[in-house]
């Protein structure tokens, strides 16, 4: 299971680093919140892309405790149990299996220690604020930099593995 960042998308295009980040992906896994957001956008984008029709047939698992039913094509609602569903998932899976964005999803995935690798993308922009990926009083994980790609538009893609010491 990989992690990878999600920003808004501006009529169905990826940001620069982003369709690298999720190439090879088997399928998505989401929360409640980037779904309503990709699917509000993903179904209506330019089907002619590769990427948006890409996009769309993936399988997509959607954890939330409060969604009822999923318009995007290929979606399943995770149940009750989230976490088991998750490691069945990724148990059977021949293939990555991509989060996105998905904050308060991937903070218990780390918890349960269930990504094998991140992909973080760092975008040439100063902000003077934002969203912690990692939340306080989270367990710390170490991480090996195994790989660092520079794509065109100057984003970096770093990715990481768990580190064998913990």
């Amino acid at each position: 299971m990989s992690s990878a960042p999600a920003r808004s998308h501006h009529r169905g295009k990826q940001p620069h680093g982003q369709e690298e980040a999720t190439a090879g992906a088997g399928a998505l896994l989401l929360g409640r919140r980037t779904y309503e957001i990709f699917a509000a956008t993903w179904p209506y984008a330019d089907l002619d892309d590769p990427a948006v029709a890409a996009m769309n047939a993936m399988p997509k698992y959607v954890a939330s405790r409060t969604l009822k039913d999923l318009s995007w094509a290929n979606s399943t609602l995770l149940g009750a149990h989230p976490v088991a569903e998750i490691s069945r998932i990724k148990a059977a899976s021949g293939s990555e299996t991509v989060v996105l964005g998905s904050g308060e999803l991937l903070g218990s995935l780390i918890e349960y220690d269930l990504v094998d690798e991140y992909r973080l993308l760092v975008f040439p922009l100063l902000l003077g604020s934002g969203k912690r990926l990692f939340a306080d009083g989270r367990t710390p994980r170490r991480l090996k930099l195994t790989a660092t790609r520079p794509t065109p538009s100057g984003v970096l893609i770093n990715t990481y593995h768990r580190s064998a010491e913990g």
